[in-house]
């Protein structure tokens, strides 16, 4: 056996951390609040330090290789639960059992004299080759470039999902609405595990037609200025500034699918069931969509900032929200046009766009397009997850539903080329969007959001 020593208690403060070890296995630690457990068994001492409890266990899920450090985490049975982000395997971070037959491998945790560290059996001699915290970073303006305006309001503690979904949703100032979105998504996640959980308030509140902007120029998707290949510093502004208009967008689209559907019920499959509401958790998962797409928006905007620019002052286009308006009666719809569509087709130029600034050796832009890449696998497997649930409950094939959704509802054809890998891995195979086409349309598909 071996016995890694990670590091100082007090500078593993991150909720997750990636582990690599000199063999090159790597495992993810988690930093999660300690559970009170109801039938009086106390934790081993060696594995908490006060408030706070750490579990280890391997990084890779062993049903296809899902990123566990992207896991959601539920309680379940006073235990921690970890939800793999591409296929929702669920697996107990002290035992690693998942209700799907397979077993994780999970390791113990010692805390002991201010330090850290995981046992691994069956291995001589291991040591620690890396230990990073997994990116929850958010950027917040400071320098010059802040212009005063004040501090977000925030609400009471009486105030439900909804009405702080609305409240974001009407926000204009973009500093405000990174820092309402990553402060809901830590309240609702803390209260979550806390006897007095936020309402909903389903109903209660009536989302924005549309969001509103601060000192934007707008113009139609086909007038954009083209941003060129990334080969000079002008066109990948141009570039950057574009994928920051979408990740505020992006943000928006999460919140409003939380608040506009809310009351949303399932068809019962036959006279037997019963409409199903939407689970806690389906909004619990869009809150982890919008304070993911938070943080693109602000390391996108510091980047530009960095590089001698500032969000706003190009043009931008309002294309992500006028395919929310179409899908603004049918969560259905939404899913499919939204998270299927315009998301998957981020998977797509993703990794051209990176290799854009690679080849332009712009090594910062790359950081910051490669977690928003990697983020938006977890995005669409998240659309992919609750609409194959919508259609479980309603005895539907997900993958017509999708199509005719798009069919109906989408402007243009699906086209590609496609990254086939990272959509599978999102849980979309060919038959979701092979010769698939929506409503006639000239332009171009907007990628993201």
């Amino acid at each position: 056996m071996s016995v890694v020593d990670i590091g100082c208690l007090q500078d593993l403060r991150h909720a997750r951390h990636s582990v690599t070890l000199s063999n090159g296995k790597r495992l993810v630690l988690f930093r999660l609040p300690s559970i009170a457990r109801p039938d009086a068994v106390a934790r081993p001492p060696g594995e908490s330090s006060g408030a706070w409890t750490y579990y280890a266990m391997e990084a890779e899920c062993p049903h296809a290789g899902g990123p566990m450090a992207e896991a959601h985490i539920d309680i379940e049975d006073s235990s921690y639960i970890a939800l793999c982000p591409w296929h929702a395997y669920d697996f107990n971070v002290e035992t690693g059992e998942s209700s799907y037959g397979i077993k994780a491998c999970t390791f113990p945790v010692a805390v002991q004299d201010g330090r850290v560290s995981i046992r691994i059996p069956e291995a001589q001699d291991l040591q620690l080759a890396k230990v990073e915290p997994v990116s929850e970073k958010v950027k917040f303006k400071h320098g010059p470039r802040v212009e005063p305006s004040g501090s977000p309001v925030h609400l009471g503690e009486d105030a439900s999902l909804c009405d702080w979904c609305v409240h974001i949703l009407n926000t204009s100032n973009p500093e405000h609405k990174i820092e309402l979105t990553t402060h809901l998504f830590s309240v609702f996640a803390t209260r979550e595990q806390s006897p007095s959980p936020m309402q909903i308030g389903a109903g209660t509140v009536a989302p924005p037609d549309e969001p509103p902007r601060q000192n934007l120029t707008q113009v139609k998707p086909g007038q954009m200025p083209k941003a060129g290949k990334g080969g000079n510093l002008k066109s990948r502004i141009m570039m950057l500034h574009a994928l920051a208009n979408i990740e505020q967008w992006a943000i928006d689209l999460a919140i409003d699918i939380i608040v506009r559907f809310a009351t949303f019920r399932t068809n019962a499959a036959n006279d037997e069931d019963q409409p199903q509401q939407l689970p806690r958790t389906f909004f619990y998962d869009w809150l982890k969509v919008a304070n993911d797409e938070a943080k693109h928006f602000s390391l996108l905007r510091a980047r530009l900032e960095e590089l001698g620019s500032q969000f706003g002052a190009l043009p931008v286009h309002h294309g992500l929200w006028e395919s929310a308006a179409r899908t603004a009666r049918d969560l259905r719809a939404r899913i499919s046009v939204i998270a299927l569509v315009h998301e998957a087709r981020g998977l797509d130029v993703n990794p051209m766009t990176i290799e854009k600034f690679r080849n332009a050796k712009d090594a910062e832009s790359v950081d910051v397009l490669s977690i928003i890449h990697n983020d938006e696998i977890t995005h669409v497997t998240t659309g992919h997850r609750w609409l194959t649930w919508i259609c479980q409950q309603e005895g539907t094939d997900p993958v017509q539903v999708f199509r005719s959704n798009v069919q109906k509802h989408f402007r243009g054809a699906v086209k590609g080329p496609f990254n086939v890998e990272a959509r599978q891995q999102a849980g979309m195979d060919k038959d979701y969007y092979e010769d698939l086409h929506g409503q006639p349309w000239k332009g171009k598909v907007i990628a993201g959001g």
